[in-house]
């Protein structure tokens, strides 16, 4: 049985770290709720700007520059991950399907060139060393600046390289947020831009809009502003996500040390005991040696 000293030292150190971990649980549920109410009020927004462009673009949209379709030749992959650690397999998950994705597409074929953005330093650390990746950076600082006008810089950049043709699909990768416990795996088209098929199907469902000044004008304005949204959105959600997969991840790490902890002081107390008794019947066997 290990000596006092040393349960002592390990329930001191347990006890530490359960302090810490209980700090980071609170940091990560306040910080969950500020993202989670950003994202909950986000989502109508989101929801019935793609829906106006939906019912605005008909069957023929080819002379859009952003729905252009071709064979794709050209991939990037925007991948979403986060600056820190701690948050059980939220980056893992994350970097997985990224690596899932360039092999799907280098079996579509071969000569496919795939290029990979990371946001996100836990991203970027793992793409860098990949020799089958041709990473072009990121910008790992934007999620301390999280707001939508930095994220449109990120999504003017990523349209630019779409509209001079530099890329035939444009793809993001991220967790979308459900609750604090649950995150949902995504890989979202960005561009081409697509239209749903139930939508061309039935185009007399569509509202009919008064265009002024045209049709032509309106959509050139309102799509770049829906993908910039659409791109904000997905760095909200995957900010969200962030903070809830910590908060879960701390909250079982305070679990497990307070478990561990009431294990540490039953085994101290029976060293403990083992050693009084111990003491005892030196005492008794010393004292009966007198006597006789």
């Amino acid at each position: 049985m290990a000596n006092l000293k040393e349960i002592r030292t390990r329930i001191a150190s347990v006890g530490s770290t359960q302090q810490i971990t209980s700090a980071m649980k609170m940091v990560s549920a306040s910080k969950l709720r500020k993202s989670q109410n950003a994202i909950t009020k986000l989502r109508p927004y989101s929801s019935k700007m793609t829906e106006i462009i939906q019912s605005l673009c008909d069957n023929d949209v080819s002379d859009l520059p952003y729905a252009r379709n071709s064979k794709p030749e050209t991939v990037l992959l925007v991948v979403l991950t986060s600056n820190k650690g701690l948050c059980s397999s939220f980056n893992a998950n994350i970097i997985k399907s990224a690596m899932q994705r360039v092999g799907f597409w280098q079996e579509q074929d071969r000569y496919i060139k795939i290029d990979l953005l990371s946001y996100g330093k836990r991203g970027s650390d793992f793409f860098k060393k990949q020799t089958n990746i041709n990473f072009i950076g990121g910008d790992d600082d934007i999620w301390d600046r999280l707001s939508f006008d930095n994220v449109s810089k990120v999504a003017d950049f990523i349209m630019e390289t779409f509209t001079d043709k530099k890329y035939d699909r444009i793809e993001i990768i991220y967790n979308q947020f459900k609750n604090a416990s649950t995150q949902i795996l995504q890989c979202e088209q960005f561009l081409p831009i697509e239209l749903k098929a139930a939508e061309q199907e039935n185009s007399s469902k569509k509202k009919d809009y008064i265009y002024e000044p045209n049709k032509s004008e309106i959509l050139s304005n309102i799509i770049p502003q829906s993908l910039k949204m659409q791109m904000y959105k997905c760095f909200l959600d995957s900010f969200a996500s962030e903070h809830g997969a910590r908060m879960t991840s701390m909250h079982k790490a305070t679990d497990n040390a307070e478990n561990l902890l009431k294990e540490l002081k039953l085994t101290y107390n029976k060293a403990r005991q083992a050693a009084i008794t111990n003491e005892i019947i030196e005492i008794c066997s010393g004292a009966e040696a007198l006597n006789g």
